[in-house]
C-alpha cells in the first residue's frame, strides 16, 4: 500500500471516530514523514521506529513529542493492526508547569489597550466566561439568551454542550453589537469562524501595548478566570462545570496557582510567637 492510501485511511478513520479536522491535520502531519522515512509499516521493526522517534527528539520535546508518538500508535492500533509495536511505544509524561495567570491589574490593563469593540467584547468573553477560544469564534447569535444572561457552548471539547454565564457587565453591549450585525451567522463573523490564531495575535498585540510581560494566550484568560472565581470563593465543582471539565482533578490544578489563598495561610512560626 502506498504512503498516499495510509493517510487517506488515518483521514476516514479519524473523521469516523468524530475527531476535528484541526485534530486530523495534526496526525497527518505528524505521520507523513514518518511514513516517507519507513519502507514499509507491515514490516517495520520496533526498533526502527524507535530510531526515528529518537531523532524526532532533537526537534520536538514535552507535548509535542508525545503527540507524534500518539499518532503513530494510532497508526500501528487501528490502521496497521500491530499490538507487538503500539504496545512497546510509551508516551513521554508531560510536565506538570502550572498555568500562567494574570492578576486582576492586568486584565484591566489588557481590555483598556483594546481600540475596537470587537477586540473588547472578545477579551470580555474570553474572560467573563472562560470559553476556550475555538467557542468563542464559533460562537452564534442563536446560541445566547439575553434574558436569561446565558449562553451555550455547542459541541464544545469532547462534542458536548455546556451553559455558560453572560457577565451583566456586557450583556447590553454585546446585544446591541449582535443586533447592529443582522447577517452574521458567528458573533463576531459573518459567515466562516475567525481562525484561532487571528485571536492569539490579537492578545499578544494587546499585551505589548498593556505593558505585560507574561505570555497572554486566550487559554491565559481562561485560566485566569477560574483562578479569580477560586479566589473569591467560587466551589471547585462549579468551576468545573464552567469549564466543562471532564475531571475534578484537571480543576483543582487553580488551588496551586491562587495567590490570594495562599497569602491567607498563616505560618505557624508566627502562631507560635502570636503574630498576626
Amino acid at each position: 500500500m502506498k504512503k498516499e492510501e495510509y493517510l487517506n485511511k488515518v483521514h476516514i478513520e479519524l473523521k469516523l471516530l468524530g475527531y476535528s479536522q484541526h485534530t486530523i491535520r495534526t496526525y497527518l502531519q505528524f505521520l507523513t514523514p514518518f511514513l516517507s522515512t519507513i519502507h514499509d509499516p507491515q514490516s517495520a521493526t520496533l526498533d526502527e521506529i524507535k530510531k526515528y522517534l529518537a531523532n524526532l527528539s532533537d526537534k520536538y520535546a514535552g507535548r509535542s513529542l508525545a503527540l507524534a508518538i500518539s499518532c503513530i500508535r494510532f497508526f500501528f492500533s487501528s490502521i496497521v493492526d500491530r499490538p507487538e509495536i503500539y504496545s512497546k511505544l510509551k508516551i513521554p509524561k508531560k510536565p506538570k508547569s502550572l498555568p500562567i495567570i494574570l492578576t486582576e491589574q492586568e486584565i484591566k490593563d489588557l481590555i483598556n489597550a483594546t481600540k475596537f469593540q470587537k477586540s473588547r467584547l472578545i477579551v470580555h468573553i474570553l474572560y467573563g466566561c472562560g470559553l476556550r477560544v475555538s467557542e468563542v469564534v464559533n460562537l452564534k447569535p442563536v446560541d445566547i439568551d439575553f434574558s436569561e444572561n446565558a449562553g451555550w457552548v455547542r459541541k464544545g471539547k469532547g462534542k458536548k454542550d455546556r451553559p455558560f454565564n453572560i457577565p451583566n457587565t456586557i450583556n447590553e453591549e454585546l446585544k446591541k453589537y449582535i443586533g447592529g450585525q443582522p447577517n452574521n451567522t458567528y458573533v463576531f463573523s459573518k459567515t466562516k469562524p475567525l481562525t484561532t490564531r487571528s485571536i492569539q495575535y490579537m492578545l499578544k498585540r494587546l499585551a505589548k501595548r498593556a505593558g505585560i510581560k507574561k505570555k497572554v494566550t486566550p487559554h491565559t484568560l481562561r485560566h485566569s478566570f477560574a483562578t479569580h472565581l477560586y479566589e473569591k470563593g467560587t466551589d471547585l465543582l462549579a468551576i468545573k462545570g464552567l469549564l466543562g471539565h471532564e475531571s475534578l482533578e484537571t480543576t483543582e490544578i487553580y488551588t496551586q496557582v491562587s495567590k490570594e489563598r495562599l497569602k491567607k495561610v498563616k505560618s505557624p512560626l508566627d502562631t507560635l510567637y502570636g503574630k498576626n
